[in-house]
């Protein structure tokens, strides 16, 4: 995946660095500087070269939010009946961290919050699942304060719902039926695989150019 080559070349450049500095007798750090600058300026050169993917629309249901891509927040809404559903998503690989090995196989994994709540109640129904090409499966459920009121980390990090495989297999599968009735399920994942790799590409370009005006404190990326 691009994305870890880009970091292992990061990573190569900064021990190079940092051995460059171990055997020269007068090391400077302008010229350190310099050549972390030109090494940060290479890869966001690189990166933005990128094409991005085909552009693709989410199931016409729902509405993509806008300002989704500059957040933390919702990805996608929808109204069904009385209730608003809201879908965030983040990859599976930052959620679940692998053993470090290259698998491009964390592409096709992806993973939800999606949020379904009504009109004057405080309250709404949150389900944690894991998306895939072809299947959705629900890992928890809770009833908590609406997503409005928190970030999807934190949603992560403070839930405490039941256990989903508890649940009796009946349970399990009407839950199933009832997001995918609202139209939660794979039918989702073309447009969110998508749309995470466009946030990807923009947050490492942003992280290239700030990490280099951080340095230089008045240069940037693109002059």
């Amino acid at each position: 995946m691009f994305w870890k080559k880009v970091v292992k070349g990061v990573h190569l450049v900064s021990w190079r660095l940092i051995a460059t500095r171990r055997h020269s007798r007068n090391p400077t750090s302008s010229a350190v500087d310099s050549m972390l600058l030109r090494s940060l300026k290479d890869h966001y050169l690189e990166v933005a070269k990128m094409n991005p993917p085909p552009k693709v629309r989410p199931p016409s249901d729902f509405t993509i939010v806008k300002g989704a891509l500059e957040g933390a927040g919702p990805v996608l809404t929808r109204t069904y009946g009385n209730e608003e559903i809201s879908v965030s998503v983040m990859r599976m690989a930052n959620f679940v961290p692998g053993d470090g090995e290259d698998d491009d196989g964390d592409i096709d994994q992806l993973f939800l919050h999606v949020d379904i709540s009504k009109e004057g109640r405080e309250k709404s129904l949150q389900f944690l699942c894991g998306l895939y090409p072809d299947a959705l499966g629900i890992h928890s459920v809770s009833f908590r304060p609406k997503v409005e009121s928190l970030n999807f980390q934190g949603a992560l990090s403070t839930y405490n719902g039941p256990t989903f495989e508890y649940l009796d297999e009946r349970m399990r599968d009407a839950l199933h039926s009832f997001i995918d009735e609202r139209g939660v399920n794979e039918s989702l994942f073309n447009f969110l695989q998508a749309w995470m790799y466009v946030k990807d590409h923009r947050n490492l370009l942003r992280w290239f150019k700030t990490v280099g005006k951080f340095i230089s404190n008045t240069k940037t990326l693109d002059n």
